[in-house]
C-alpha cells in the first residue's frame, strides 16, 4: 500500500514545499484520489449496490451489522479484522472498524479489481503531478517576449 506523506512528496520532487503547503497539497491529493477512485469504482454498479456501499461507508450500523451477519458472521476471528482493530487503535466492536472492514470485503466481492483501480488512478495522479511539478513549486519562469 502507498502512503500520502512527506516521502511521497519527495518522490514527486516536491520535498521543498513549505510544511503548510505540504499538508494542504497532500489533502488535495487524497481528496482527488478518493473522488476519482469512487467515480471509477461506481461504473457498472447497480443503484442498489451503490446505495448499499454508501450505507457502509457512511457507517450506518444496522446495514453494516446486517452485511457482516450475512456474509462474514465470524468476522471477529478474521486476522484481517484483528489487524485493522490494532491499526485503527479502536475497540473491536467500533462501528468505524466494522465499516472499514466491511467496505473492503464489499469491494472484494463487488469490484474485485478495486486495488488495480486505485493503483491506476494513483499512477495517473503521479503523472499529472510530475508534469506540473514546476508550476506547483512556482518555478516557472515567464517566457520573454520575442523581439
Amino acid at each position: 500500500m502507498f502512503q500520502l506523506d512527506d516521502k511521497f512528496l519527495e518522490d514527486m520532487g516536491l520535498g521543498s514545499l513549505p510544511d503548510e503547503q505540504k499538508r494542504a497539497f497532500l489533502q488535495h491529493i487524497y481528496d482527488e484520489l478518493e473522488l476519482r477512485v469512487g467515480t471509477r469504482l461506481s461504473e457498472g454498479l447497480s443503484d442498489a449496490q451503490l446505495q448499499e456501499f454508501e450505507a457502509i461507508i457512511d457507517h450506518k450500523e444496522p446495514e453494516v451489522n446486517a452485511w457482516l451477519q450475512q456474509y462474514v458472521p465470524a468476522y471477529a476471528t478474521d486476522p484481517a479484522y484483528n489487524n485493522l482493530v490494532q491499526a485503527m487503535g479502536l475497540p473491536a466492536e467500533s462501528i468505524d472498524v466494522k465499516s472499514e472492514y466491511v467496505a473492503t470485503k464489499w469491494l472484494e466481492v463487488n469490484r474485485p479489481d478495486y486495488r488495480d483501480v486505485v493503483a491506476g488512478v494513483l499512477n495517473e495522479l503521479k503523472a499529472e503531478i510530475m508534469t506540473n511539478r514546476s508550476a506547483i513549486l512556482g518555478d516557472e519562469t515567464p517566457q520573454a517576449p520575442a523581439a
